[in-house]
């Protein structure tokens, strides 16, 4: 009769604090690749995406704060725009690359499970 009621916006916040979080290592990393092509000239092309990016990423504080699909997708292009160019050009770091895909998967999975979790659930008291 009272049945639990789902719990919802556990998802909601783990991904948000998530998506904040990496939007700021994003800036972080993006303005300081800006910041070194005053020593080291980039690729024309490089420094073009790198500034729509670190515009897009400052801007998506303001203009993505309610759309959980257009951070995400904010987070992909700025990515894309830092890792594609790189490994067109050396192709070997594409290795470390992969390798950093099993940290990425073990997280996104635990994320998955933190967002099903039952706020209701108690763990068992220790003696």
């Amino acid at each position: 009769m009272n049945a639990a009621a789902p719990v919802r916006g556990t998802w909601d916040k783990v991904e948000f604090y998530t998506s904040y979080f990496l939007l700021i290592v994003l800036a972080t990393v993006i303005g300081m690749r800006l910041s070194f092509d005053t020593v080291w000239q980039m690729p024309t092309v490089d420094l073009v995406l790198s500034v729509i990016a670190l515009l897009l990423v400052v801007g998506s504080f303001w203009f993505a704060r309610h759309s959980r699909r257009l951070r995400l997708w904010i987070i992909a292009f700025a990515s894309a725009t830092q890792l594609i160019p790189m490994v067109i050009r050396q192709p070997v770091l594409l290795f470390p690359l992969l390798g950093a895909l099993i940290p990425v998967a073990i997280l996104v999975g635990c994320l998955v499970a933190l967002s099903k979790k039952s706020a209701n659930v108690r763990p068992p008291q220790g003696s």
